[in-house]
């Protein structure tokens, strides 16, 4: 089995997990309520998409 011949320093082993990370989704305004929600999403608040009521609330 393959053993590496140095140790990987922690600032080595760091660069390469600067991309791994979490994202924040992307939130957008409702246009009924102003509530933040999730885009192309139905709004949890008010129940309502592209200006048309989905779900009654």
């Amino acid at each position: 089995m393959a053993v590496p011949f140095r140790k990987t320093s922690k600032t080595r082993r760091d660069k390469r997990r600067t991309h791994f990370k979490l994202e924040v989704p992307g939130m957008v305004k409702c246009e009924q309520c102003g509530e933040l929600k999730l885009s192309h999403r139905v709004c949890k608040n008010c129940g309502t998409y592209k200006g048309r009521e989905i779900v009654q609330a």
